[in-house]
């Protein structure tokens, strides 16, 4: 049985109960492994406890940074004091206990505020923004099919990038997006990621292509990894990596944009404003006008805009320059129109 132990926030008053169910999955580690013994098995637990924040804050903060950056960050400090403040809870997955040991696996939850706060304080770039969903097509020749299939299925999905795996053996690398996009949206997602196995035992590697309505993007080869499971997780280390350099928004410059957005229905004119809404580059968004086919909008983003356009392709969204100014759209209508 489950059970949920919260623990109290220093200085942190006026909110309401943290419960577990509330917390998002990004700001949960999980499958912490804790073995302690002390005088007494309260102290031991307690001590467990501690040791798995400490350990807990750690891959947190690894989770929403990238290593460059943590690198650099010669102000940090990630010690007992850093990981009580920044915990919320811990969760009993299970537990054995008795003659002052205690062993069990716990999930750390944290506390997003204090950890958006602690980061920026500390002056370390971070992104804790979900990556839009993809579909997730495991590739691999020479007999590795099933069991790559399998191995990524065991791994599950890279935190930040929710991913939802294909079924193993109905798509290749030669797939196109016209192959892959009626399951893509089936999930929720508009763009699929090939994963495609290279190698052998002792030298596998991993290489990452996105695909969208837009065409075809190179994600990048994964480290080379001694055993399947650990190219599963390459996997998933690489996509986030990839989202964290393409989301965390490094530049001070801010530019101010006028846009229409065309489309053909109710549904993909919500589709099309969430999308940038949900774009980590965009800020201060606001509708002008609305009409039968089209809105004029507004908004800030970050950078030069090359990220954005970017960003705004793995949700869906195409930007063009047409006579009337900027035009963004629907990659999937304007694929539907192409001949």
């Amino acid at each position: 049985m489950i059970r949920t132990v919260l623990l109290a926030l220093v200085a942190l008053s006026g909110l309401a109960p943290l419960t577990f169910a509330q917390v998002p999955e990004v700001f949960i580690i999980r499958g912490i492994e804790v073995d302690e013994t002390a005088e007494t098995v309260i102290e031991a637990q307690q001590a467990a406890f501690a040791a798995a924040k400490l350990e807990g804050v750690f891959d947190m903060i690894g989770r929403l940074t990238l290593p460059e950056d943590l690198v650099a960050a010669e102000s940090l400090v990630l010690d007992q004091a850093a990981a009580d403040y920044l915990t919320a809870a811990v969760d009993v997955v299970q537990e054995t206990r008795g003659a002052g040991r205690y062993r069990g696996e716990l999930a750390v939850v944290f506390s997003q505020t204090r950890l958006r706060d602690f980061l920026e304080l500390s002056g370390i770039p971070f992104t804790d923004q979900i990556a839009p969903p993809a579909l997730l097509v495991p590739v691999a020749g020479g007999g590795y099919g099933p069991i790559w299939h399998t191995e990524l299925e065991a791994e599950g999905s890279a935190y930040l990038v929710p991913l939802a795996l294909s079924p193993e053996g109905r798509y290749s690398r030669f797939s196109s997006w016209d192959d892959l996009s009626q399951e893509a949206l089936m999930n929720g997602a508009r763009r699929a990621i090939l994963a495609e196995l290279l190698g052998a035992p002792g030298r596998f590697q991993v290489r990452l292509s996105s695909l969208t309505a837009s065409g075809v993007e190179d994600i990048g080869l994964t480290a080379p990894q001694p055993d399947l499971a650990l190219a599963a997780q390459a996997v998933g280390h690489r996509l986030d990596d990839a989202w964290k350099k393409a989301s965390i928004v490094r530049e001070a410059e801010r530019n101010a944009l006028q846009a229409t957005v065309s489309y053909t229905s109710l549904a993909e004119w919500n589709t099309l404003r969430r999308a940038l809404v949900q774009s980590p580059l965009v800020s201060d968004f606001s509708t002008v006008a609305v009409a039968r086919d089209g809105a004029l909008v507004r908004f800030v983003f970050a950078g030069n805009g090359e990220r954005l356009i970017a960003d705004l392709r793995d949700r869906g969204v195409i930007i063009t320059a047409q006579p009337i100014g900027w035009v963004l759209s629907s990659a999937a209508a304007a694929g539907r129109q192409e001949p």
